[in-house]
């Protein structure tokens, strides 16, 4: 039984919890230190150089503000003031502190601002459903529109509203790209005829996409009441990030093994049968390749999408904390850059499941 968890663990991506487990149960405890050493310890020292590295960074950063500071207030209003200034800065005044990069601490406060925010947020979110739930019930039964919370999202509202865009847009490219994908990969004449075109449109920039998403649904949508940035987003997402898919799905199903093809025609398989039977498990392996570059691209250009777009998600919230322009906002930023990374990591080996649970080859 043990051999079997340990061999799910691993086939989850959590190698590291299995191999702690056989060093505490003793089991090569040489091999295992090792690795141990190399996956673990190795890289929580590289982190601790990383924060050590962030923090004297920021320490300059912030020495050579203060004294841009203090001189400019000295040039400015004379040095009584510049000692209040320095006198200011030195005994921590909000308003005196420098705009700078923030130090490692000041991004762990601005997490800890953002969760206390979230936390109001939904209290406040909750008291207005109970204030208004006797009403709501009335508008339902008479088949009314229901009162909706307007306030603003919280940092944990927003992340889910980016990914409830990404995926959204994901899956429309996903849907697009594979059976066009697979369409071109069995013609070389189709092949040929449309290349031109996919070369074209694969740089185009996600400003661009964007604009003519917008002209398209507003124009479609003028008179709908509907979330039309949401649907902009998801949909200019989508045709970002389509491409890798697309262009991975040709290439693989052209690729496949033409032996394979060769018993489908004497077996007398039909179109779908071969395509289900032969060709996509065959393909897996590229289709893949291009779902986990297309989801990665997708979680890239959300950010200036939902900025563009007006979506209140990540990228929105980045842009709002920019324009506020605090030392506080600079480290909710950082929070918001760490989050996005770690959230895209996360899809990434999410992916890399998936796809080891329904490709031939466990191996990623």
């Amino acid at each position: 039984m043990k051999k079997y968890i340990l061999a799910f663990l691993d086939w989850l991506g959590f190698d590291l919890i299995s191999i702690l487990l056989k060093v505490i149960r003793g089991e090569e405890p040489k091999k295992n230190g090792k690795i141990l050493l190399r996956k673990i310890l190795i890289p929580v020292f590289s982190v601790l150089i990383f924060l050590g590295g962030c923090n004297f960074v920021s320490s300059y950063l912030y020495g050579v503000e203060r004294e841009r500071k203090i001189e400019k207030t000295r040039s400015s209003e004379g040095e009584a003031a510049a000692l209040i200034m320095q006198k200011g800065i030195d005994n921590g005044d909000p308003s005196c502190k420098p705009n700078s990069l923030p130090s490692p601490m000041d991004v762990w406060h601005g997490l800890q601002k953002l969760i206390t925010d979230h936390e109001m947020i939904q209290a406040d979110k909750a008291a207005f459903e109970e204030k208004t739930s006797k009403v709501n019930a009335m508008l339902k039964e008479q088949g009314k529109s229901e009162i909706k919370y307007t306030g603003r999202p919280s940092f944990v509202d927003q992340i889910f509203k980016s990914l409830e865009t990404v995926f959204a847009g994901f899956l429309l490219a996903a849907f697009i790209a594979i059976p066009a994908g697979i369409v071109l990969g069995l013609s070389k004449t189709l092949r040929d005829a449309v290349n031109w075109i996919i070369q074209i449109l694969k740089p185009v920039s996600p400003v661009v996409w964007l604009l003519l998403v917008s002209m398209v649904v507003k124009t479609i949508l003028a008179n709908a009441d509907m979330d039309k940035s949401f649907i902009i987003s998801f949909i200019s997402v989508g045709f970002c990030c389509m491409w890798a898919i697309l262009v991975n799905t040709m290439v693989g199903v052209s690729s496949v093994d033409k032996d394979y093809l060769n018993v489908a025609k004497v077996l007398r398989l039909g179109v779908v049968t071969k395509v289900f039977k032969i060709i996509l498990p065959a393909s897996i392996p590229s289709i893949f390749t291009g779902l986990r570059i297309s989801l990665s691209v997708a979680w890239m250009v959300l950010i200036a999408i939902e900025l563009l777009a007006q979506s209140p998600g990540l990228g929105s919230f980045v842009w709002e904390e920019f324009q506020n322009g605090s030392n506080d906002s600079n480290a909710k930023i950082i929070v918001a850059m760490f989050v996005i990374g770690g959230i895209g990591f996360a899809l990434d080996k999410m992916m890399m499941m998936i796809q080891n649970a329904v490709s031939y080859d466990s191996k990623s």
